[in-house]
């Protein structure tokens, strides 16, 4: 049995059972894969995937199990050669953050400064992506951390940590009728107009539309965006009123439009780091961490990362009260 053979299996799978398309992303013959997935099956005495003449076409039982365990023990090999660079190279290495436009664009600018300034020989990249993408990017080791408000949860492989809560506010030209209100303002005077706000895959989307449902009110949603600046963008435009994130609005930058505290509307919304809970994480990356949320230190994700819940529960740590 050889590692190689096991990540033939894993990429396989992975591709919707299409083994061109995994022997295209390891840069191999699809020929190849499948004389050693075969050998392997050999090896094991059962088969793990099910064909039709020279298509694979379904997993087995046994199959599934044994992709499971082949999955962590990739995880456990790369966990190994993280501990040997540790040590090898004490200061260099590489981070992998996957995370969405408006954490990427406004939440975590001040952390990468900080990191780069204490870990110049560190090679960091940014992955965007929504919230299952960047999921999935760190379940599959494509990076280290993910960084949403939504999404990790529902990766049991994940450690969530939770980082920060926010809320949102909405965003109109400044010359807007809801800038002139004489009393806060409410959902009814929100759902008036045609909204702008984010895909619902992304930033807490799904609790705008429940307190406009709890109000029975249905708000006109007239465009839909993943990125905060191209919501402003088509606010300023006129073309309706921004609901986004309070962190997304710049008032030295966004000229011409105007943010109107909306916290009281919606329920606030938790940041989140995810972790591959069987992932080895180098010093730097638990310092990124701690540099993003101070309250995360070392005790606190190795906390998180032994947590075991195989029922599928809440993944979610209690750190106690936070002063903000």
């Amino acid at each position: 049995m050889k590692l190689q053979q096991l990540r033939y299996l894993v990429e396989v799978a992975k591709q919707g059972l299409n083994v061109s398309e995994a022997a295209e992303k390891l840069h191999t013959s699809q020929p190849g894969i499948s004389k050693q997935i075969r050998l392997l099956e050999d090896e094991l005495g059962v088969q793990v995937f099910i064909r039709n003449g020279k298509r694979v076409v379904d997993v087995t039982a046994p199959g599934r199990e044994i992709l499971r365990i082949s999955e962590r023990i990739l995880m456990q090999a790369q966990n190994l050669k993280r501990i040997g660079e540790e040590f090898v190279n004490v200061e260099g290495g590489s981070l992998t953050i996957a995370t969405t436009h408006t954490q990427a664009r406004y939440a975590l600018p001040r952390t990468i400064k900080a990191f780069l300034s204490r870990y110049p020989k560190v090679r960091l990249s940014i992955k965007q992506g929504s919230p299952t993408q960047i999921s999935e990017m760190v379940v599959e080791g494509a990076a280290d951390l993910a960084i949403a408000t939504e999404g990790i949860d529902h990766y049991h492989e994940l450690a969530m940590l939770p980082c920060y809560d926010w809320n949102r506010s909405i965003v109109v030209p400044a010359d807007h009728p809801l800038t002139a209100l004489d009393h806060a303002i409410r959902l009814e005077d929100v759902a008036a107009y045609p909204l702008i706000t984010y895909d619902f895959a992304f930033t807490g989307r799904s609790l705008i539309n429940r307190a406009f449902e709890q109000r029975g009110l249905t708000p006109n949603v007239v465009l839909t965006a993943i990125d905060s600046d191209v919501i402003k963008t088509y606010v300023g435009l006129g073309l309706g009123v921004g609901i986004l994130a309070s962190m997304a609005f710049e008032p030295d930058r966004d000229h011409g439009l105007v943010a109107i505290d909306a916290s009281h509307l919606f329920e606030p919304s938790t940041t989140r780091i995810g972790v591959r809970r069987d992932a080895y994480l180098r010093g730097y990356a638990f310092d990124f961490i701690e540099l993003f949320s101070p309250h995360l230190n070392r005790e606190v994700v190795h906390a998180a990362l032994l947590m075991n819940e195989p029922d599928g529960g809440d993944h979610a740590i209690d750190i106690g009260d936070d002063d903000e």
